[in-house]
């Protein structure tokens, strides 16, 4: 018998210690309050006469003398369920319900407890779907709770499924997630409730011959190895009674009276003082006692009077609380006063109105300040939003249909950086200072705050914001969210954990050989980043300051082209271009340093510098041998057409064998760096090229080393730009292949 099925009922209620105090009436007069250790409040009762059998018969308990203490039981159920307590307040009551098992004696013979089926239709007991789950214990077990509910006649269905291949793979006191033991919530509202087990036994029988599955109280059980091992060893051990459960009760004939109509005449809520409430779980209501009163809201006159001044002598808890502390405690229905000792005042009444007059004063004086600190830090609030640009920022947001970009305050800015510490500190820019932080979901960030506080700046920020709104590419940082109700306007950046492309190239303290096909990568990735914001966005994006401090490296050293406050938007068919030109000494494309118009060429001019930098190994402004301060792209020219490539080149990656990739790249660099801006490649033709230098890099690689593959990359089909000296792709193959047969 390699599989079997075997129907279970569980049957649960619910729960919580009485909400009255000792010495209040709580049942009918003439009835027992008590049975064993537990209360019995009104509308429950044991014996005849004693619940409220006109709501529901299931009030009636029964108090079974043969244990010692007696224990309360509900006597109309199919078989006894012992009740743990009651609660009025919440509407609860706790038992002990059923275990339901499934045993092995062999790989054949089985055992259990089928019990029948039980229907709660007409009982006012739902089991709570907070306080309960349904839990499966065993390995290699489905366990499935099905029912109908009192809403409707839908069948409903939850389950899960335990799992393990011994005892060594479980652990005491893990969670029930699916190892061992498994739990799963149940619907809310549900009368009629059946179980199932549905195990593959051949392979586990040996050391785990019983299979449970029981609702049970959320907390109460805890996995343990020992539950799997022996013949019903769980229920010998930790269930002798059954499992504590937590069912939800409440009079499910009718619902609370709406406001100026008359209640019903069997409605439950009789005591004065005392209010409805509509029951959570299921049809019908619960009655409490109004604030100031306690006892049992279902008896006549059972809300009675809480003697507050009683209470402060007895509980410090309530002496904390007390107002007047000098004052003399008078007890009133629903709550209490103070009042002057004597000598004090002639006129208790002159006192207490003083004192009520004065705590009105202070009250007002208060509410008045806080409203002014308020007003004054809102109208602070939307100034700083204003003038950062913020009323832009919303313009374009809704105009673009930007939905990405999240508005952080300053408070959750400074608790993400604490408080801008030091230690978080990622580096410092020309556009501002740079933050590591975590957000509450724990997400690391990159937060950019403006080191200076003037216009110029904040336009830059809002500009950054709009422009980043619009990118989505791998190879671009992307922008989170912003923060502009602040003096200082600030960005939140995606983390990149590994520097900038600067760092990598040129810190000396952490210097290491840098293979070219790794620097050929970072070239093609970030080529490609830019020719995007060029050519593939609704409006033309020029970056504007293209350097290896913009360039961010992830810990696969992926690139990210990021920093975007000196950008700007051209329309794709106008020739309007920002006036404005900002970037670095090194990296400034002298054309439009001197015509002042920013172009999409000008970002070419740039990138080549950074070529130059993953070629040589040198920054963009350097110190040679002599410690003269130079230029990186001049000195490069100069050496170029004087033939002496080979001693500008990093000597870590010249090689004989890859000189033709080096010597075609130095090429490239010369189209980015030509005088006039006509004359340079477009970021697209660059990008392209290099996607062909690194095949090419590539296949000389492997024609060296053909048993080893140095570096991996995915390879497309690709046009080669016009104006680079190559006229169509299949000129381009041909020159691939003389090159290859040099």
């Amino acid at each position: 018998m390699e599989e079997a099925l075997v129907l279970l009922i569980i049957v649960a209620f619910s729960v919580i210690a009485p909400a009255t105090s000792s010495g209040l009436t709580i049942s009918l007069p003439g009835c027992p309050d008590k049975c064993g250790n537990v209360s019995i409040p009104y509308p429950f009762g044991i014996g005849d006469g004693c619940a409220a059998t006109s709501l529901s018969p299931s009030f009636t308990l029964i108090c079974n003398n043969s244990f010692q203490p007696p224990r309360p039981m509900f006597s109309n159920s199919s078989r006894p369920v012992e009740v743990i307590d009651i609660s009025l307040e919440h509407g609860e009551v706790r038992v002990y319900g059923n275990v339901s098992y499934y045993c092995f004696t062999s790989n054949t013979t089985i055992s259990d407890n089928n019990t029948a089926g039980v229907s709660l239709e007409n009982m006012p007991f739902i089991p709570s779907i907070t306080r309960n789950r349904f839990t499966v214990i065993g390995c290699n077990t489905l366990g499935l709770i099905g029912g109908y509910t009192h809403s409707n006649s839908d069948l409903y269905l939850a389950g899960c499924y335990s799992y393990c291949r011994g005892i060594n793979s479980t652990t005491d006191g893990a969670p029930c997630i699916g190892i061992g033991c498994c739990e799963t919530t149940i619907s809310p509202n549900l009368t009629d409730f059946a179980a199932l087990l549905i195990n593959n036994q051949s392979s586990v029988w040996s050391f785990n011959p019983c299979f449970y599955s029981m609702l049970v109280e959320v907390g109460w059980y805890s996995f343990r190895r020992q539950d799997l091992v022996g013949h019903l060893g769980f229920i010998k051990e930790r269930a002798k009674r059954g499992v504590p459960v937590v069912g939800d009760w409440a009079i499910r004939k009718g619902s609370c009276p709406k406001d100026g109509t008359k209640a019903p005449k069997d409605y439950a809520c009789v005591s004065t003082n005392s209010y409805c409430v509509n029951a959570s779980n299921g049809p019908g209501y619960l009655c409490n006692c109004s604030q100031g009163y306690e006892g049992n809201p279902y008896l006549s006159n059972g809300c009675q009077d809480i003697d507050e001044c009683k209470l402060r002598k007895q509980d410090l808890k309530y002496k904390e609380l007390y107002p007047c502390k000098n004052g003399i405690c008078r007890n009133i229905p629903g709550g209490y006063i103070c009042k002057c000792r004597i000598g004090t005042r002639s006129d208790e009444h002159h006192c207490a109105g003083l004192s009520a007059s004065a705590v009105v004063v202070i009250s007002l004086t208060c509410l008045l300040v806080m409203k002014l600190q308020q007003r004054k830090h809102r109208r602070e609030k939307d100034a700083y939003f204003e003038q950062n640009g913020g009323l832009k920022l919303y313009d374009e947001m809704r105009s673009r249909q930007v939905d990405t970009i999240q508005i952080l305050t300053e408070k959750e800015i400074k608790k993400a950086t604490d408080n801008f510490s030091e230690d978080r500190v990622l580096g410092c820019g020309g556009h501002g200072m740079v933050y590591k932080g975590t957000l509450d979901d724990n997400k690391e960030v990159a937060i950019k705050k403006s080191k200076v506080i003037d216009d110029d700046c904040r336009e830059e920020f809002v500009n950054e914001i709009i422009i980043l709104s619009q990118i989505n590419h791998r190879n671009i940082v992307r922008l989170l969210g912003c923060c502009l109700d602040v003096d200082v306007p600030m960005l939140v950046y995606e983390f990149i954990p590994n520097g900038t492309l600067f760092e990598f190239l040129h810190v000396t303290d952490a210097r290491s050989p840098i293979p070219l096909d790794l620097r050929l990568n970072i070239a093609t990735q970030s080529a490609e980043a830019l020719a995007y914001i060029h050519s593939s966005t609704s409006r033309t994006i020029l970056h504007g300051d293209v350097k290896s401090l913009n360039i961010l490296l992830d810990n696969e050293y992926n690139a990210k082209v990021s920093d975007f406050g000196a950008s700007a938007l051209k329309s794709m068919d106008k020739n309007d271009f920002i006036m404005l030109i900002q970037g670095t000494l090194g990296y400034i494309d002298p054309e439009s340093f001197v015509s002042h118009h920013l172009t999409d060429k000008s970002d070419v001019y740039s990138f080549g510098v950074v070529l130059l930098e993953l070629m040589t190994r040198k920054k963009a402004l350097y110190r040679d041998t002599s410690n003269e301060k130079k230029s990186l792209s001049h000195t490069f020219i100069l050496m170029f057409h004087r033939n002496e490539l080979r001693s500008m080149l990093d000597t870590e990656i010249v090689d004989d064998q890859v000189m033709v990739v080096l010597e075609k790249l130095a090429e490239l660099v010369m189209h980015c760096l030509s005088p006039k801006g006509d004359e340079r490649p477009t970021m697209k033709e660059v990008a392209e090229r290099l996607q062909m230098l690194r095949r090419l890099q590539m296949q000389l690689v492997t024609k060296m080393h053909p048993n080893q593959a140095h570096y991996s990359c995915q390879e497309s089909s690709m046009s080669v730009p016009s104006g680079m000296g190559y006229q169509s792709t299949e000129t381009a193959k041909l020159v691939l292949d003389v090159d290859l047969a040099r």
